[in-house]
């Protein structure tokens, strides 16, 4: 297969948007991945502003419709989630776009992909920051010193009261994909697996009511389902510093490839890899 493409926390910058399209015209892959915290804006604050909704509804549409036109035939699959800085209520456009066929909004999907199976899933677990559209506990209602309860905060759109309360992250991928294999299958998270050189943070030392802070900040209901279902390859963001406090941004994890793209710096992080061959799989900044 030819080489794909992964992309995480742009955040709406335009710069490094121009940098991966015009990697994508010169390069053609053939998929390109990015993995949520794709709008400008609030960093986490409800409501949605006019900036996200241009953006969802205009710029990135736009982009790829031009990139369509350019490229033809060479187009690539487009699979892709938002993230916690994004908020929900631009989900609709997404999914208009994604009957447009621009792209394939991935969120809780199962979708294939030559002989792949591609999964999407955005949420993360309890953060400190205010907006909870894809917040959920992870395993259980525990929430990490310093962390805003996915039943506070704010939210652009409503949700039920047992969705806030009772949905986790675990049980959201047992139903994902339910007793189906995942050995060829790809994972495009937001969230980083725990204790893992991808979910490292800038907390060292800090402490909240004389409690210390976990430097760890991933998922223990990814880390699990990874650990015990091994699918091929998978594809995390949301935590920026992690590459530079740890000089890593992949691990494997049993059988399965993990891959970052989150970067701190003003640089767009693009990591390039072959599913049939995620062993030499690249990251560079440009």
């Amino acid at each position: 297969m030819p080489v794909c493409f992964f992309v995480s926390d742009l955040h709406g910058c335009r710069e490094r948007y121009g940098k991966l399209f015009a990697a994508i015209e010169r390069e053609r892959p053939a998929a390109v991945f990015l993995g949520g915290d794709l709008l400008p804006g609030n960093f986490g604050y409800a409501p949605v502003g006019d900036g996200e909704q241009d953006f969802a509804t205009e710029y990135l549409p736009g982009s790829f419709r031009r990139l369509r036109e350019s490229l033809g035939q060479a187009y690539p699959r487009v699979f892709l989630i938002l993230g916690n800085d994004d908020p929900r209520a631009v989900e609709e456009a997404f999914l208009a776009t994604d009957a447009e066929g621009l792209w394939t909004y991935a969120n809780e999907r199962k979708i294939r992909f030559g002989t792949y199976t591609v999964c999407g899933y955005s949420f993360v677990p309890p953060t400190p920051f205010a907006l909870k559209d894809w917040e959920r506990y992870d395993v259980s209602r525990f929430v990490d010193p310093g962390a805003v309860s996915p039943e506070d905060g704010t939210r652009s759109m409503p949700v039920s009261e047992s969705e806030t309360r009772y949905r986790t992250i675990r049980d959201d991928l047992a139903a994902l994909v339910g007793d189906g294999n995942v050995a060829r299958a790809v994972f495009l998270f937001h969230a980083p697996p725990y204790q893992t050189v991808l979910d490292r943070a800038a907390l060292d030392g800090r402490m909240v009511d004389h409690a210390p802070l976990d430097v760890h900040v991933g998922s223990i209901a990814i880390r699990r389902f990874v650990e015990k279902r091994q699918p091929w390859v998978t594809l995390h963001g949301h935590v920026h510093e992690s590459a530079r406090l740890t000089g890593e941004w992949r691990e494997r994890i049993g059988r399965t490839f993990v891959f970052g793209a989150a970067h701190d710096g003003p640089e767009l992080a693009l990591v390039r890899f072959d599913l049939d061959d995620p062993e030499h799989a690249t990251r560079e900044l440009l």
